[in-house]
């Protein structure tokens, strides 16, 4: 017994045939695949290495005859034996197993699959060092010789364990798969599972799929055929029928929470036990489940999200929706709509529905009313909608509309740019009330982004322009930065051309002011000394929107002298100037002298012509006060009530107005210099004649000089533009295309405009029609 036992344990000689090399070897590697946990010594180990590097390096043969002629010999052959010898053992050795697997179901059968392959894929790594020499050298050759069916000895294990267990179990009704999806769907019902056994098993689902062209690389065709495919075929079905189910019984803001919840989970359910290539397929094949089938369901309810600003609700609805094409593209055109309403709505209630005139509509309150339905929405696209850029082009787009066509503007184009430069003239005054309670820059601001949707930016240039005259003229400005600020704002949104102008107005100024103070020098130096004080503004005619009044205006005595002075001086210092004077914009001041308290009188040029006519009359005639001033019977009868309003003079006979001897006022300095209602509508005319006159030469200019590659926003200066010049021919379909979309920066150009032009054009012979055609104009160089 002792001597037997001893021969067993004891290594065979290297000369050692297969059966008693194999015995040896079987023991050993039984142990290692069934009883590792027991251990293994390190001889024994390093004694079965020995005895397969023995065997597989020794070249001589172990059977009486010699060889057969073609078979392969040595070498070759006892690698054959071994490999062969393995392959049966690993059969028998799982057919044991197999037999066990047929009496386990579901999470057991999970259990007990995963810990056979535990000790099945351990022993095989130790019995794959065990055969090193084999793998390197007999199974290298057979596969370099293209026989790609040999594995080395660990991929032989595992295609064994394939062939002979799992195909057997997973075979019997997708027994092994379906009871991972049974422990899945459970998950998803909500009860807690063992995640690192689906992961074991799942990863052995990897692990069996062989590239028997490059037994190195990763093959998932195994765990796609027996595992992925069904498992999104379980996750739709599911999917389909929680969905349905659940939106019978809740609301879709419910909904949107739940759909939420199931793809985060669907998201970690990979990152926790499935393979990573898994999760682009889960997740498109859920959201088409769980989005898509229900969008239209989604987009119904949209707008009463938006109505009661759920807008959590609608940052989920944004989410989902962003996953799938085209999902978003109906909340775009939804919100759209919606801010259109709601700005028209906030000009309808601010306008009371009116049908008469909006001209006493407040300027602050049209732009406070617009700039309230922006900045809402504009809040809800960046909060809700994480600022896309569909659904900022959806606002932009909205905006625009309801900013150019209201109830306030009615079919007038140019009502919202007059009174958007009506509320930034307000902004920009002195003791302006909104300024002194908040940043006056973020106003400015807020007024550019109104500015931005303006359509005909050429109205509000020229409304602009009017009223910094007006600033610059009667020194209201609230400061000279502000004033900057603000031209550089349209200058950046517009370009140099916009607010070349604005600049060149304070360039006047300035040289004005220069200008004053040499006159008065020159006076000193001549010892010519003035009763008044004096000073002068001298603005360009091509950059101030200023006109000459039209009717005549006798210049008073007490004012002449200095008038004259002035005169030859400007001509000496700039011979062949002609200055025209505007006595309309002229403001004075005058002191009482006929009452016990002195009173500074603040007037226009008009009503100081009036009141010094009292220095010599103390009543005075409405006929013997035009002859006096020669100013029109309308205007004056205007400026002698606000005279009479503020009790300086008395009317009480028929054009018959008297000075007034007790005049008293709280204020010493009265300011009598208020609009009248005929210079009023007469700027406003004024502006939009100018505009359409102006537009008239942009379209002329822009069909004959317009360059192909366009200059900047509003650049027309001749030079710049050259459609015609540059094609030398062009249809007129095209041209009128061409034409609206280098203007549509400054206004809307009218079609019927553009034909007008055209014709203007062609009187004028700048562009001539081409012979034999009817509609197509050549450039007349």
């Amino acid at each position: 017994m002792t001597h037997a036992g001893n021969s067993a344990n004891q290594l065979p000689p290297p000369t050692a045939d297969l059966a008693t090399t194999w015995t040896f070897l079987e023991e050993g590697v039984d142990h290692i695949m069934t009883k590792l946990q027991t251990g293994v010594s390190y001889t024994k180990y390093i004694g079965l290495y020995t005895v397969a590097y023995n065997y597989c390096t020794s070249s001589r043969m172990h059977a009486d005859a010699g060889p057969a002629p073609g078979t392969r010999t040595g070498a070759n052959l006892m690698g054959s034996d071994l490999y062969n010898n393995l392959i049966r053992y690993f059969v028998a050795h799982l057919k044991s197993l197999r037999e066990q697997s047929d009496y386990s179901l579901d999470e057991a059968l999970l259990r007990y699959y995963a810990r056979e392959w535990d000790r099945y894929t351990t022993g095989a790594n130790y019995v794959n060092r065990l055969f090193t020499y084999l793998n390197r050298h007999w199974v290298k050759r057979e596969r370099d010789e293209g026989r790609k069916g040999v594995y080395p000895v660990y991929t032989l294990a595992l295609v064994q364990w394939r062939a002979n267990f799992f195909l057997h179990v997973q075979n019997r009704n997708g027994k092994l798969a379906g009871a991972i999806l049974r422990l899945i769907e459970r998950q998803r019902n909500g009860e807690t599972i063992d995640q690192g056994l689906v992961k074991k098993v799942v990863d052995s689902f990897v692990s069996l799929g062989l590239d028997d062209t490059d037994i190195n690389k990763t093959s998932l065709d195994v765990y796609r055929e027996h595992l992925e495919i069904p498992f999104l075929e379980a996750t739709e079905k599911y999917y389909e029928q929680e969905s349905e189910a659940f939106l019978a019984e809740n609301n879709v803001p419910d909904y949107l929470k739940k759909a939420e919840e199931r793809l985060r989970e669907e998201e970690d359910r990979v990152d926790r036990y499935l393979n990573a290539e898994t999760k682009k397929q889960l997740i498109s094949k859920c959201e088409h489940v769980l989005i898509r089938q229900h969008a239209p369901l989604m987009w119904k309810n949209f707008q009463t999200l938006l109505d009661y600003e759920k807008d959590e609700d609608l940052q989920r609805m944004y989410a989902l929706l962003s996953r799938i094409p085209e999902g978003l593209e109906p909340l775009r055109k939804n919100f759209e709509e919606h801010v259109k309403k709601a700005g028209l709505t906030a000009v309808s209630k601010l306008v009371g529905g009116a049908t008469e005139s909006t001209d006493g509509l407040d300027p602050k309150a049209y732009v406070d009313a617009l700039l309230e339905v922006h900045r809402k929405n504009s809040d809800t696209v960046t909060r809700s909608f994480r600022g896309e850029a569909g659904f900022v082009a959806s606002l932009d787009k909205a905006c625009r509309e309801f900013v150019n066509r209201n109830d306030a503007t009615g079919p007038s184009a140019t009502k919202s740019p007059e009174l958007l430069a009506k509320h930034a003239d307000m902004l920009l005054r002195k003791n302006n009330k909104m300024a002194e309670e908040e940043d006056l820059e973020g106003a400015l601001n807020r007024v550019m982004i109104l500015f931005k949707y303006i359509e005909d930016k050429d109205v509000f240039q020229t409304f602009y322009t009017t009223k910094l005259s007006k600033r610059l003229i009667h020194g209201v400005s609230a400061s000279d930065e502000a004033e900057a600020s603000m031209i550089s704002k349209l200058k950046e949104a517009c370009g140099f051309e916009y607010t070349n102008k604005l600049q060149r107005m304070f360039t006047d100024m300035s040289l004005s002011k220069d200008l004053t103070d040499q006159f008065k020098e020159r006076m000193q130096q001549n010892h010519d000394d003035m009763d008044i004080n004096f000073s002068i503004m001298v603005l360009g005619t091509n950059f101030w929107p200023l006109s000459a009044p039209n009717n005549d205006f006798i210049i008073p005595s007490d004012i002449f002298p200095t008038y004259d002075r002035f005169s030859k001086y400007y001509q000496t210092k700039h011979s062949g100037r002609k200055l025209t004077w505007l006595w309309n914009y002229s403001k004075n001041e005058l002191r009482t002298n006929y009452l016990n308290q002195k009173y500074i009188l603040m007037t226009s040029s008009y009503q100081m012509a009036v009141l010094l006519q009292y220095n010599k009359h103390d009543t005075l005639s409405l006929d013997e006060l035009i002859a006096a001033t020669a100013i029109s019977k309308d205007i004056l009868t205007q400026v002698l009530t606000l005279l009479v309003k503020a009790k300086v003079l008395i009317n009480e006979e028929s054009e018959q107005y008297d000075l007034n001897p007790n005049f008293k006022s709280k204020k010493i300095r009265v300011n009598l210099n208020q609009p009248i209602k005929a210079e009023v509508k007469a700027e406003s005319s004024e502006v939009l004649k100018t505009v359409d006159e102006d537009r008239k030469y942009v379209i002329q200019a822009t069909i004959v000089r317009c360059v192909v590659c366009l200059p900047c926003c509003f650049g027309y200066l001749p030079g710049r533009f050259r459609i015609m010049k540059a094609r030398k021919t062009m249809k007129n379909q095209p041209l009128i295309q061409e034409v609206i979309s280098q203007i549509s920066q400054r206004f809307a150009p009218k079609i019927p405009d553009i034909k007008k032009a055209i014709d203007t054009l062609l009187e004028k012979e700048y562009i001539e029609r081409v012979e034999g055609t009817k509609d197509t104009f050549a450039y007349v160089a």
